[in-house]
């Protein structure tokens, strides 16, 4: 039986879920997330639920653990899922996400693809993601999956600096994702992006801005930036701890926000959502925009998580135990949770205030209407949208963007 961890219940054997979540299946967007749990390395900032063949003690591709097996235990998924959400709408958005799923390579990536269509099926137009590592990824594979459905590509660049790269523990070199980005579109995916992160220990605005400008020199249609955060338990997190390094200051992260915007948004990339760039309505990750606006999604794979009309649930967490459990006809679910109306109103806040079309300000009460005005005679909602009834964030909002959301939740 699955462990339950303090926050859930125990989840159902086969994976049911209550008549009240699948009642309105279908009128919500419906995406499904496959988690990919290999890397080859670990990189030192990461918490994710991620493993090396070291970690994982690989001897051959039969182990519990190995991708072939965890390849079977999401196709047993991906059909139990079916199963459950009886009739189900076909995947508006897939997005594969890790670990690194390019180190599946081009058969591995496309077996997946078909497993998702072959499960729930792929509305026309659908938007087909996959993460990718500059270092595991070739034109042969970019080809291979152009010709196979996907439509976008996301890249991890992080920096194009080597000191930068150094000391994110990144083994790809300055260029490399450039490079994958122009190969990717020259295959014919119709949409990059390139992940990139600010405020690494040891890194300059000069360092910023030189990434900036190769990201702008990719092609890449969509940028991700996010500040560097130290999670508790990461080698980063120890290198801090010891005094090797210093823990990323507020200020320098907020200047850095800053110039990433300035410069994004002088290219034509305009911000969508506090850490999203895109050049076009289009070149939007539909996927997250579901996240964002509330939609449905099942999530496959160790450690992954779930939402469907406010049922939450999460897999375990190892590969071994993901496959095992899967072998045996059992939902991999480890606990679940029903969401109550106090924590999805104060999701619908924190989500949909961090989009440039902001929130509706009938979304709040009184109190939270309060705050609202208060926060746009600060500077932290702009004060025309707001008085159109859109509670819509300032870029000095976005830089306190979860304390204004928490204001007008009144959480």
């Amino acid at each position: 039986m699955p462990s339950v961890p303090p926050s859930g219940e125990p989840a159902p054997a086969d994976g049911a879920l209550p008549p009240a979540s699948l009642a309105g299946l279908g009128t919500r967007p419906f995406g499904v997330y496959v988690h990919v749990p290999f890397c080859a390395t670990r990189c030192g900032y990461c918490d994710f639920n991620t493993y090396t063949a070291t970690d994982l003690g690989l001897t051959s591709s039969d182990d519990p653990a190995s991708p072939a097996s965890w390849l079977e235990g999401l196709r047993r998924e991906l059909d139990m899922a079916a199963r459950v959400l009886g009739s189900a709408p076909p995947a508006d958005t897939v997005f594969l996400g890790g670990g690194t799923p390019s180190l599946l390579g081009a058969e591995g990536l496309v077996a997946v693809f078909d497993a998702v269509r072959s499960s729930f099926g792929l509305r026309p137009g659908a938007e087909v993601t996959t993460e990718a590592n500059p270092e595991s990824t070739t034109p042969e594979l970019l080809a291979a999956i152009a010709d196979a459905g996907y439509t976008r590509l996301s890249l991890g660049m992080q920096s194009d600096v080597d000191h930068v790269l150094a000391v994110l523990d990144r083994r790809h070199t300055p260029g490399a994702a450039v490079s994958g980005a122009r190969a990717a579109l020259e295959a014919g995916l119709r949409h990059v992006n390139l992940d990139l992160i600010y405020g690494t220990p040891t890194e300059t605005d000069d360092d910023l801005r030189r990434s900036l400008d190769a990201v702008l020199a990719s092609g890449a249609d969509h940028v991700s930036a996010y500040s560097l955060i130290v999670e508790e338990g990461t080698a980063l997190a120890r290198r801090v701890a010891r005094g090797e390094l210093p823990m990323p200051d507020d200020d320098v992260l907020a200047d850095r926000y800053e110039i990433v915007d300035d410069i994004l948004t002088a290219a034509g990339l305009g911000w969508y959502e506090v850490s999203n760039w895109a050049r076009s309505t289009e070149a939007r990750c539909r996927h997250n925009l579901g996240y964002w606006g509330g939609g449905d999604w099942w999530g496959a794979g160790p450690g992954a998580h779930s939402h469907v009309g406010g049922t939450r649930w999460w897999n375990v967490r190892h590969p071994a135990r993901y496959s095992a459990a899967l072998a045996t006809g059992h939902s991999p679910a480890e606990a679940r949770e029903l969401v109550t109306a106090g924590e999805a109103h104060l999701e619908q806040v924190l989500l949909e205030l961090r989009t440039v079309d902001g929130l509706a300000a009938s979304v709040l009460d009184g109190a939270g209407r309060a705050a609202a005005d208060q926060a746009a005679r600060e500077g932290l909602l702009a004060p025309s949208d707001w008085a159109r009834g859109r509670a819509v964030l300032t870029r000095r909002g976005r830089l306190l963007a979860d304390g204004v959301a928490i204001s007008l939740a009144g959480a």
